[in-house]
């Protein structure tokens, strides 16, 4: 009699289905071990919040300050919707993205998100990103002078025309708040007008704030020559 091929009791684990579950079995280990590397730092009263306490410690862990710009850029991968806070989903999402699920693996993957950013279409992501980040009130639209020149300042750094423009904001008196779209076309602006100004055009869509800021610029020069 010819035996049957097949396994007593049924067809075994293939070696697809083990590699499913074994899969399966480390995602929730890595998920467990990053929610515990949230616990330590969530709000004592909220265990789903991260607030502005145990962000602050989460820094100091890290070894930077909270102002400085790799934390903006960790807000921006957790695409944070509160500034100060960051939810359990966010840092699920985050840290699974960033694939880390310590502090130690974090503080080598901050330097990593500095490089993402160097690619121009997600710095412009990252720029849009630091702009509403900022918002902090309902239905607020736009940024007060002082907040938007620091954040200039440190999202831009030393891109041309920044100094420049952050005292123009201090200077001039017609404007109070900065809105979004503003805050977009000051980047063109960074990344097309020339130092000299030369090549702005007014007659372009830009918007008059930019306008104001190149015929302030313009006397700054006049005056001094």
């Amino acid at each position: 009699m010819r035996r049957s091929s097949a396994r007593k009791g049924g067809v075994g684990s293939t070696p697809v289905a083990i590699s499913t579950a074994a899969g399966s079995k480390a995602a929730a280990k890595e998920l467990e071990r990053i929610d515990l590397l949230f616990g330590q730092y969530a709000d004592k009263n909220e265990d789903s919040t991260m607030g502005p306490e145990g962000v602050e410690q989460l820094c100091h862990d890290l070894g930077v300050e909270p102002t400085d710009i790799r934390v903006l850029l960790l807000a921006w991968k957790l695409q944070a919707a509160r500034q100060g806070y960051f939810s359990l989903e966010e840092w699920r999402k985050g840290l699974k993205a960033m694939r880390v699920d310590t502090v130690e693996k974090m503080k080598k993957a901050l330097p990593s998100l500095q490089q993402e950013v160097l690619n121009p279409n997600i710095f412009r992501d990252f720029y849009t990103f630091s702009f509403q980040y900022c918002l902090t009130e309902p239905r607020q639209k736009t940024l007060d002078l002082e907040t938007a020149a620091e954040m200039l300042r440190l999202v831009l750094g030393d891109r041309s025309h920044v100094v420049k423009f952050v005292q123009f904001l201090k200077e001039q008196t017609e404007y109070k708040v900065l809105n979004l779209d503003q805050w977009t076309a000051f980047l063109r602006f960074c990344d097309e007008i020339d130092e000299d100004l030369c090549n702005y055009d007014e007659n372009q869509a830009w918007p008059l704030l930019l306008d104001n800021f190149v015929e302030w610029a313009h006397k700054k020069v006049t005056i001094a020559g």
